[in-house]
């Protein structure tokens, strides 16, 4: 169990995540602050019955599952739980991330509750054509962005209750590329699914 932890390091700073998770089962984080220039929690391959409560991220570059499937041989990422947390200023908050080829890697079962948003780039983001080791800036209204690959498309999606606004005078956007799954409640932006 990680628990009442301050994770503090420069937000430019490369390679710098707060706690990472691999290889690992029953883990617990909760009431931590992690402010840092890389991921404030990495998730990696065999990680499974992950439970994160109360923590605060920003700067950083979220919660990330991932990166996955750089390898043929790969564990899943199963059973995550992230709920009563609040993301100020992050790059991304809850984002999974796995390399564009084949693997017998998977992430089923992620649940994420009770999310607060403040100024986030890139709010709820799944990216299937992850590439490490690109560099520059982005700031876009796209609050939601699914970019999933054909031969092996996102499924099982369910939204459900989600506000998210882009800071400016224009309206948050989704972005949905090869995703199937459901919606409930009210979604702000408007889905792509």
């Amino acid at each position: 169990m990680v628990s009442n932890v301050n994770i503090i390091a420069p937000d430019l700073s490369p390679n710098t995540d707060g706690i990472h998770v691999q290889s690992s089962t029953g883990v617990t984080i909760k009431n931590t602050v992690i402010k840092t220039g890389d991921d404030c929690i990495s998730i990696g391959p065999g990680t499974r019955n992950l439970w994160i409560e109360k923590i605060q991220c920003g700067p950083g570059h979220g919660v990330s599952i991932g990166s996955l499937g750089r390898d043929f041989n790969e564990d899943g990422v199963e059973n995550v739980t992230l709920i009563n947390s609040v993301f100020s200023g992050s790059d991304n908050g809850l984002r999974i991330k796995t390399w564009a080829r084949p693997s017998k890697g998977f992430v089923r079962n992620i649940n994420y509750r009770n999310i607060v948003m403040n100024n986030v780039e890139n709010p709820i983001i799944i990216d299937q054509n992850y590439c490490p080791n690109n560099q520059g800036t982005s700031a876009t209204p796209i609050a939601m962005a699914f970019d999933c690959s054909p031969s092996n498309p996102c499924s099982g999606i369910k939204l459900i209750d989600i506000k998210l606004t882009y800071m400016k005078s224009t309206k948050a956007q989704s972005f949905c590329k090869n995703i199937g799954g459901t919606s409930g409640g009210v979604i702000l932006p408007n889905n792509c699914l």
